[in-house]
């Protein structure tokens, strides 16, 4: 309710368009002549705890002696921040939410420069871009798929990704045989990474038109729709009882070295999971190398994967400090080396693919997009249906039910969902 209560006070905000910059915020030639005090909100609270962000910002110091830069850490970043931007004080620099509608950006952000220039330096502009003007650009994109323990994997038998669905259940299967991992983990109890299986829309049919298509499909929780293939596999992952006891005990941090340790053998993120996982594994004094990064399986024959932006940084309309704050997006971005400490695809085009991904090239995985030219569509029906693609909580019910702490089973729930979506399509449109 919180969230929802938040996303309210966010709509009513868009409506003022008060004070702040008119124009695209430019950075002296002169990083000396650059100055102020710039607050920048991150959902990386581990980054802050540990130290790399505080790393981050005495290195552009070095170049920006007369900008001081502080961090803001949000546990519950997506909740907080929409709260926060209710007023004017959120910030100078932010990630932006990722449910805000693309239409508000110029409502609460600075212009960055135009569409046309932007976009011959940097990937996925036109995510943020309103009226050929880009109001966020991404430090990385990431693809979709497992995380995953190569040792526990291999320990079990399986040398090779799994070509589908049925092949991945067959995989874990094996894992649990072994008996000394956990198959799976949802990450039940904090919810957002149950979220993250909406990205792998278009992997497994390998189309990039597959969450546009939902615009015009009443039953998408039906065989052969890619949403089918995602939220069936995993109701069939927890319901052969392939991960973890009890959810509701789950934790992200602890999820990290566990899977590090290979306590548990997988688990379903984008692949900036990997340098995480990798640390937690380091610090753990586990081998870093044992964890890898493998696509969705697929229902068409091939391997595909989504690519898409990980968050977009923008500056505060509001900011009293537009230059210093554009300076640190464009060090961020082109010279911190956060992408590729990330294991992150650089936004910066002509970058080279992070090490995590070069099987990924190896073995002619096909990174793909998701067409977004019926997005608004798609999340108005969504919106309707009152299902939302784009939080946990519909997934969250679905492996209560796998697991039988709510009634019903796969086929009455996907009724359920495809009732709900078939009569708000009618009313979109």
């Amino acid at each position: 309710m919180a969230v929802a209560a938040a996303t309210l006070v966010v709509l009513t905000a868009c409506s003022s368009n008060g004070g702040g910059a008119t124009s695209a915020p430019t950075v002296n030639a002169d990083p000396t002549k650059v100055s102020g005090s710039i607050t920048v909100l991150t959902n990386r609270t581990d980054q802050l705890g540990d130290g790399t962000l505080d790393k981050y910002a005495a290195e552009f110091k070095k170049v920006y002696p007369n900008v001081k830069v502080k961090f803001e850490g949000m546990k519950d970043y997506e909740g907080e921040v929409k709260i926060r931007m209710n007023t004017e004080n959120y910030g100078d620099v932010l990630p932006i939410p990722s449910d805000l509608s693309i239409a508000q950006f110029p409502n609460f952000f600075s212009s960055l420069g135009d569409a046309a220039e932007l976009s011959k330096q940097y990937q996925w502009t036109d995510y943020s871009t309103v009226g050929n003007k880009v109001y966020g650009i991404a430090n990385y994109g990431t693809v979709t798929g497992f995380v995953y323990n190569k040792k526990v994997w291999a320990e079990a038998g399986v040398a090779e990704w799994p070509k589908t669905p049925e092949e991945f259940l067959t995989a874990l299967k094996a894992i649990k045989a072994k008996g000394a991992a956990t198959p799976y983990y949802t990450n039940y109890h904090d919810g957002w990474p149950l979220r993250q299986w909406t990205d792998a829309i278009s992997s497994p049919s390998c189309d990039p038109r597959a969450k546009d298509a939902m615009a015009g499909t009443p039953l998408p929780w039906t065989s052969g729709n890619d949403i089918f293939t995602i939220d069936s596999l995993l109701y069939s992952v927890v319901n052969e009882k392939l991960s973890e006891a009890d959810p509701t005990t789950t934790n992200w941090d602890n999820s990290k070295v566990l899977l590090a340790t290979g306590k548990i053998g997988s688990m379903y993120l984008g692949s900036w999971s990997v340098s995480q996982v990798r640390d937690a594994a380091t610090k753990a004094g586990a081998n870093p190398d044992d964890i890898g990064y493998m696509p969705f399986p697929s229902t068409s024959g091939k391997f595909c994967t989504v690519l898409q932006p990980d968050y977009k940084y923008a500056i505060n309309k509001h900011s009293k400090n537009q230059e210093a704050a554009r300076a640190w997006i464009d060090w961020f971005i082109n010279k911190s080396g956060a992408a590729q400490a990330e294991q992150g695809i650089s936004s910066v085009k002509g970058t080279e693919l992070p090490s995590a991904l070069k099987p990924f090239a190896e073995k002619g995985v096909q990174m793909i997009g998701q067409n977004q030219e019926k997005l608004a569509t798609v999340k108005k029906i969504d919106k309707g249906a009152e299902i939302n693609l784009d939080a946990p909580d519909y997934r969250q019910k679905l492996v209560d039910i796998a697991r039988g702490a709510a009634p019903g089973d796969q086929k009455s729930y996907f009724a359920e969902l495809n009732k709900k979506w078939s009569e708000s399509q009618k009313t979109v449109g």
